[in-house]
């Protein structure tokens, strides 16, 4: 299995480079770079956090039965004795599932003048398990609340934090994120959520829209789609999710 990964890497690189012109095969700029790793950092959530990473440190892999997948979990007994507040911790830090997967993405030039339609992935080949994915769902307010708490304090939105708000379809914390993105306009993926959020709900001005049709139509290549990050391009997204959001509401 890892022989084949490494061999459909190299052929994926080899007809990715071959579809580009000239100046996607050049290194990516400093900056871009930059934006890169930007865009991967997570949030850790205080809470009791030293006590969680401890217990994660101990926690030993239990591997599937083809080798290529498998699970770091936390004994029942030790989760169950957890705050609710300490589970929160550990699951938005301590993604449980692994898979070991093929996919690579080649370098992006100009990160930082794209708005992508997808996430990055925040945990490389990890994921969360079905009970984590759960526990954020069946304490929806309580997850949000906390996220509030700690992006207002640490002045970001990690990348772990975005993927959940997307996973418990968070619509109501879009005016939060409109606010957080406005205060420096910096992390471009804020409007990623912002679109998915409607792409989600079926916003119908976001999906008849040329941006949808850009960014989504196409599933087989929606995961490196981009919008060019402009005024124009910004300002329609806060307005579309500003609509949708004052919909909601009505």
């Amino acid at each position: 299995m890892k022989k084949l990964c490494l061999l459909l890497l190299v052929l994926t690189a080899y007809h990715y480079s071959r579809a580009q012109d000239d100046d996607s095969n050049k290194p990516s700029s400093e900056e871009s770079e930059e934006y890169h790793s930007y865009r991967l950092e997570i949030t850790e959530p205080p809470y009791g956090l030293d006590k969680v990473s401890a217990l994660i440190a101990k926690i030993k892999r239990t591997e599937g039965d083809n080798g290529d997948d498998g699970t770091e979990a936390l004994d029942q007994k030790t989760y169950l004795s957890l705050s609710l507040r300490e589970k929160f911790t550990y699951n938005m830090i301590h993604p449980e599932s692994y898979s070991q997967n093929c996919d690579a993405m080649p370098a992006v030039q100009d990160e930082q003048k794209k708005i992508f339609g997808q996430l990055p992935d925040a945990f490389g080949e990890y994921s969360w398990s079905e009970h984590q994915s759960k526990f954020f769902l069946a304490n929806k307010d309580s997850v949000m609340a906390w996220m509030r708490s700690i992006i207002s304090k640490d002045n970001r939105v990690g990348l772990n934090f975005k993927q959940v708000m997307v996973d418990i379809n968070a619509k109501e914390m879009i005016p939060f994120l409109i606010n957080m993105y406005n205060a420096e306009k910096k992390d471009h993926d804020i409007l990623t959520v912002l679109m998915l959020l409607m792409k989600d709900n079926e916003y119908d001005e976001f999906l008849v829209s040329l941006s949808y049709k850009k960014l989504y139509a196409d599933k087989e290549s929606s995961y490196k789609a981009y919008l060019n990050f402009n005024t124009a391009n910004e300002e329609l997204i806060i307005k579309r999710a500003t609509n949708f959001y004052n919909e909601l509401h009505k």
